[in-house]
């Protein structure tokens, strides 16, 4: 973990709004179809703010054949009463490396049942839905502020990954799509991450020799918004491709790291995650300094001391109100009194 991360999970007040509404799946038929389009991108999408049976005929009196999963995409093709008709199991195969990524599980799976059935008309968001936008990223936020506890719910991350994404298909000229997307990769990100970061090869120095994390999603959250806070904070997310995986105790890591993220600070200056940047920096410099000392090099233990005090200052003039800036003031202070940055620091 970056020293300094935050989880990737948040939690957001607007997560509550998605609790205040049950929207009628009748809505659906409100969908401007285009003409242009045909198949799929012209059938009267929706997804799930739930996890929903699904039964042959519209009835409950009978066990259900299968489940759909919560953002999961539906087409809905009938309406009865309280019940609506669905095909199931109709999203789209749109990630060009399917392989790099964690698996993203989905209660339908081919084979498991027929391809379409009925669920309660209850708990579904389409395009047309008011507020669906809102609906969504709330939903998402909701599941993502779970998923961050110590006993979350089974697939409440990847249950966020999806409603985020369909915020984005659905509603793309929402104020909420950017943040929507952005988070949606985060997850996906910090998911691989942390499933690359169980193998063997997680620990070795150089980053090419461990397997990559899928950039495909940050990337176009770049391509799309660019200029923006999400572009930054995409960038910042992708720098994890390059950090070593161990330091092993040799220098070659921290200096490269060192210019890594004071270059992307000065790219992205004043962006949200800038000072982050300068800290990070800060303390490999100050590590640094630990091991120029332990192969008793003092002219570079000495330059790196001064690389870790003049990069907290930077920090303390262009973001004073920021922890980050606070915090290499503290690591450049135990520098200058000798202090080991990293292993023991006891005398």
């Amino acid at each position: 973990m970056r020293s300094g991360e935050t989880p990737v999970f948040r939690h957001t007040a607007i997560a509550l709004l998605a609790l205040l509404f049950a929207v009628p799946c009748s809505q659906l038929t409100a969908q401007t179809r285009d003409p242009s389009k045909s198949g799929y991108d012209n059938a009267p999408r929706a997804t799930l703010l739930h996890v929903a049976n699904v039964y042959v005929t519209p009835d409950s009196a009978t066990p259900p054949i299968t489940t759909i999963g919560v953002g999961h995409e539906v087409v809905v093709s009938d309406h009865n009463g309280p019940w609506v008709n669905v095909f199931v199991n109709v999203d789209r195969q749109d990630d060009p490396d399917p392989n790099s990524a964690p698996d993203f599980t989905d209660p339908v799976k081919p084979g498991s049942g027929p391809s379409s059935g009925w669920i309660r008309d209850k708990g579904i968001v389409s395009p047309a839905t008011p507020h669906g936008d809102m609906l969504l990223f709330g939903a998402a936020a909701e599941l993502e502020s779970q998923a961050a506890q110590p006993h979350p719910p089974i697939d409440a991350a990847q249950s966020a990954h999806r409603l985020y994404a369909r915020v984005v298909d659905y509603f793309p000229k929402s104020p909420l799509a950017p943040e929507a997307a952005f988070r949606a990769a985060d997850i996906r990100w910090q998911l691989d991450r942390a499933d690359i970061s169980t193998l063997p090869s997680a620990h070795e120095q150089a980053a090419y020799l461990r397997p990559q994390i899928y950039e495909g999603e940050l990337r176009w959250v770049m391509k799309n918004y660019p200029q923006s806070d999400v572009a930054a904070r995409a960038a910042f997310d992708l720098l994890d491709n390059k950090l070593c995986g161990d330091w092993q105790g040799l220098p070659q890591c921290p200096e490269q790291e060192t210019t890594l993220y004071l270059k992307y600070a000065d790219q992205y200056r004043n962006g949200p995650k800038s000072a982050e940047a300068l800290y990070d920096a800060a303390y490999r410099q100050g590590a640094l300094v630990t091991m120029y000392n332990v192969q008793g090099n003092d002219r570079l233990a000495a330059g790196a001391a001064k690389n870790c005090q003049s990069i907290a200052d930077e920090l303390l003039h262009d973001y004073p109100k920021s922890d980050f800036a606070a915090r290499a003031e503290s690591i450049a202070f135990r520098v200058a009194q000798g202090i080991p940055i990293t292993g023991s620091d006891r005398d």
